[in-house]
């Protein structure tokens, strides 16, 4: 069983912000394409926000709660675009799950990502097939839980999510967008990934490495 503490989450949060660096350019080619070519820029500038302000709280008094509550105040903060909202709200429902509990197990943790995945698509109010971050957030949560499920350890559980939300990510490359600006393109949005599925991939890269590390 693990145990995911206060340090755990903050080294998850820089992780993701030098995933985020590392993959800004992509991602706005990507937004490039059916949107404003800013989502790369969008996402390195909330998770760099979040993982600084989660990095200067105090360990021996900060529990998880209050790293992603922080996590989410300083993400809305940095970005304005929709995934500012978005991502906010996935963090502060995860934070929910958290309360109260000075430390995390795989359940806590399984628990918490479908949270975090639930609170994008009830923020967005999308649905899987239209062509947004939620055709790779929520097929990775189900796979996630389903694994768990199935008495996965809690890094079989995140691999597991990771190849969901890949294969739900790759399968908005046929999709005509309901939402957002993309949704104005029509047929043309047809061929190319979502750029919020492909990073939210990211993002699932990341959880899968840190907690197969740990």
């Amino acid at each position: 069983m693990t145990t995911v503490a206060t340090e755990d989450l903050k080294g998850l949060f820089v992780r993701i912000a030098e995933a985020m660096a590392r993959e800004k350019d992509r991602l706005c080619e990507l937004d490039g394409v059916i949107g404003d070519a800013d989502h790369g820029i969008a996402m390195e500038l909330g998770f760099a926000a979040a993982a600084k302000a989660v990095s200067e709280l105090d360990s021996t008094t900060a529990d998880p709660t209050l790293v992603f509550n922080t996590a989410a105040k300083s993400f809305l903060n940095a970005v304005g675009a929709s995934s500012g909202p978005l991502y906010a709200t996935a963090l502060m429902r995860a934070g929910a799950v958290a309360k109260g509990k000075p430390s995390l197990n795989d359940d806590d943790m399984v628990e918490l990502f479908a949270a975090f995945a639930k609170g994008i698509q009830d923020r967005g109010k999308a649905e899987v097939g239209e062509k947004t971050m939620v055709d790779a957030w929520a097929p990775a949560a189900a796979a996630c839980r389903a694994a768990r499920d199935h008495g996965s350890s809690l890094a079989e559980c995140f691999a597991a999510g990771l190849k969901a939300g890949e294969a739900g990510a790759e399968a908005t490359k046929g999709m005509i967008a309901a939402k957002g600006r993309s949704s104005r393109l029509g047929e043309r949005a047809l061929g190319h990934m979502d750029p919020g599925a492909a990073s939210a991939v990211v993002i699932l890269s990341c959880v899968k490495d840190h907690f197969t590390s740990e």
